[in-house]
């Protein structure tokens, strides 16, 4: 690949992982520990990741249960996943948070294939935009190198393009089955 257009592609590959780290954190049904990755607790003064405060173990596929290193940190914690958008109320015994993922309705499982595509489709505006810049900046190059140059190197982003919008159409597919699977 053209180094001027390594650049673009590496954009499209964070916005590729940035959708896998989405997909990451919504839950089908199981428990799956990547779901707290986005909670922030106050740790004397400073907001920390849970997997920072706590051991955060998945002893039954639809329970998580966290153990703060520090009993003075369950409350905290608690409020944390109450303030979150899990949806999922903790209940404690002191010194130990369960989270129980209750099984997924078939509306909900709908509900959530459409957050999946609509994700999906945010990337892919994402990466086209990351395109458009691209063919934005070698326009700008008429002057340095050849018509034919340009349009090799528009080709060569626009396959790029393909490619990755094609991964995010792939990666929406499997999370849509996976949430729709019972």
């Amino acid at each position: 690949m053209d180094e001027r257009l390594a650049q673009y592609d590496e954009k499209m590959q964070k916005s590729y992982d940035n959708l896998l780290g989405e997909f990451s954190t919504i839950r089908a049904g199981r428990a799956n520990p990547h779901v707290l990755d986005k909670i922030r607790v106050d740790y004397y003064g400073t907001p920390s990741s849970l997997q920072q405060v706590a051991n955060v173990t998945v002893p039954e596929p639809r329970m998580i249960q966290i153990q703060p290193w520090e009993a003075s940190l369950v409350k905290e914690i608690e409020k944390a996943i109450l303030c979150s958008d899990l949806g999922i109320n903790p209940t404690n015994d002191g010194k130990v948070i369960r989270l129980l993922f209750p099984e997924l309705t078939e509306d909900r499982r709908k509900e959530l294939v459409k957050d999946i595509k609509k994700k999906g489709e945010q990337a892919k505006v994402a990466i086209r935009n990351i395109r458009r810049d691209g063919n934005d900046s070698l326009k700008k190059l008429g002057k340095e190198i050849s018509e034919d140059e340009i349009k090799d190197l528009e080709n060569q982003l626009q396959k790029t393009t393909d490619k990755y919008i094609a991964e995010v159409d792939k990666a929406v597919e499997e999370k849509s089955k996976d949430i729709l699977t019972v």
